[in-house]
């Protein structure tokens, strides 16, 4: 794609899955993320990439060529008791998602994280905390995208969110957009993918 400044490019989600099992994985919406005001819509796959578990579907994301975003709310949900459980089981599980930006290009990032506490009375407890912030570090080239990466919360601890307990929680969803400039041509930005194997351990995941 060749883009104009302020031209929407659009971000898809495709599954969430645990760390450390690659070969399981789930759509994205299993989990109760926010969705599309017009609804999900699925991109149409061949049977290939079907099997593998991969399922496009259209997010409520807006991001803009070389537009910056500071702080978007993208959605305000009510977690009832059974969403923070499967968030819960997720993030005790590892789970990352994966997205497709621009088409191609595939950026990946957890969804929370865990803590071991100590109480005042020395019992230990681990606590399950949700990452409600992501921001997008965008390259780019001229008019094209070369790169993307996503960073969760330790940017603003305020937006990890304890979901150790409740059965009930309001939570705001958010997310930031920084563009800068790429010397590294369109033709070799997939470079950096083909050199690892599948796994987001080579990409920058930042907690």
């Amino acid at each position: 794609h060749v883009y104009k400044k302020g031209e929407l490019v659009v971000l898809y989600a495709n599954k969430v899955g645990p760390f450390h099992n690659p070969s399981e994985t789930y759509q994205y919406y299993t989990l109760p993320f926010c969705t599309p005001k017009e609804g999900k819509k699925y991109v149409t796959e061949d049977l290939g990439e079907v099997l593998e578990g991969d399922r496009l579907v259209n997010t409520p994301y807006e991001i803009r060529f070389r537009k910056d975003v500071e702080n978007h709310v993208l959605c305000t949900k009510k977690l009832n008791a059974d969403d923070l459980y499967n968030f819960r089981e997720a993030i005790a599980e590892d789970y990352y998602f994966q997205m497709f930006f621009d088409d191609d290009l595939p950026v990946w990032g957890f969804i929370g994280k865990t803590e071991q506490k100590t109480s005042p009375s020395g019992q230990h407890q681990l606590h399950f905390y949700l990452f409600t912030h992501f921001h997008f570090d965008i390259a780019y080239n001229q008019d094209r995208v070369i790169e993307l990466n996503v960073s969760t919360a330790a940017l603003d601890p305020k937006k990890t969110i304890d979901i150790t307990t409740g059965n009930s929680l309001n939570v705001e969803f958010s997310y930031s957009v920084k563009w800068k400039p790429s010397n590294i041509p369109f033709d070799d930005r997939m470079d950096r993918y083909t050199r690892y194997s599948f796994l987001p351990q080579h990409l920058e995941i930042h907690w």
